[in-house]
């Protein structure tokens, strides 16, 4: 895959108009402590992007001593989180017994599958002074056949990853191949992630090899085709076209997509399924308790009313 920049599409001309489906504005949601989150999926106007079913970006925030994130216990199925941090430290730990921090850069893949639980904290030590926070948490559904396969986890640092550098453009692959380089994150369905962080005046290429694709604006501005687009925004774009980006100034994309499902999902809470059946029984199974313990952790959140 050719990762150097091509010329723009055309203003005014229709194939290059038509290239861009959906502008998404996320909603901001305050989890408390000066802690929000901007969610752009699912969207009233659309569920996913290729297999991606939740995207939020977290924060920025500072944390005040003593204080830090403390999301408790709680179950996943049908579905694999990703953690990309920007910043700060989140201290993971589930009911298979993986327990490690999330440095920024680094790939934290947890395939919940059957059925998994999970707490996402601030480790004790980045508690004792401010601290910053921010990042992506993104969900992706699993292909129906693979709905209830075994929970499973995935750590890579992000010395791990590849990272192509050039002309003012790096970007890191994080799952799937762009800019002529594969991450090593093992997938059960086909998708992409990468960050891609742009100077002032240097430019990316989305392919069209993926079938469904955005670029999320989570910093900056940049100008696509002669509109331009302020962060923060999912821009989804229809198959196709080869799409360039500009930068504007300094702005940090990440590009997300991959082959579309085979339908919609149901999601409910933390649950996602192609069966309401299976939501109700994942409900069942987190209120009296068949979900298995994460290690180390006494607290839980309870099934909501």
């Amino acid at each position: 895959m050719s990762w150097m920049p091509s010329t723009d599409p055309i203003l005014g001309h229709a194939p290059s108009c038509d290239a861009l489906e959906l502008a998404l504005v996320p909603r901001v949601r305050d989890l408390g402590d000066g802690f929000s989150v901007r969610r752009a999926l699912p969207h009233g106007k659309r569920q996913m992007v290729g297999p991606f079913i939740f995207f939020d970006q977290m924060g920025p925030v500072q944390f005040l001593p003593g204080h830090g994130l403390d999301v408790r216990p709680h179950p996943h199925i049908g579905l694999a989180t990703v953690t990309y941090l920007f910043d700060g430290r989140i201290l993971h730990r589930d009911s298979e017994g993986n327990a490690l921090e999330i440095t920024p850069g680094a790939m934290n893949l947890m395939t919940a599958g059957r059925g998994i639980a999970h707490s996402e904290r601030s480790p004790l030590e980045a508690r004792t002074g401010t601290q910053r926070m921010a990042g992506i948490q993104s969900w992706i559904a699993l292909p129906r056949d693979q709905e209830e396969i075994d929970p499973s986890f995935q750590h890579f640092a992000a010395a791990d990853l590849p990272v192509v550098e050039d002309c003012g453009l790096t970007a890191r692959i994080i799952a799937g191949s762009a800019f002529g380089k594969r991450s090593p994150v093992q997938m059960v369905s086909d998708w992409l992630y990468a960050e891609v962080l742009l100077d002032a005046g240097a430019q990316a290429p989305l392919d069209p090899d993926t079938e469904e694709r955005a670029i999320y604006v989570a910093d900056g501005e940049v100008e696509i085709a002669g509109d331009r687009f302020v962060a923060p925004q999912l821009l989804i774009f229809r198959p196709g076209d080869r799409i360039t980006v500009t930068a504007l100034q300094s702005s940090r994309l990440m590009f997300l997509g991959g082959t579309a499902l085979e339908g919609p999902r149901y999601i409910w809470w933390n649950f996602v399924s192609s069966r309401k059946e299976r939501i109700e029984q994942a409900k069942e199974d987190w209120k009296t308790g068949r979900f298995a313990q994460v290690p180390d952790e006494s607290e839980f959140i309870p099934l909501p009313e």
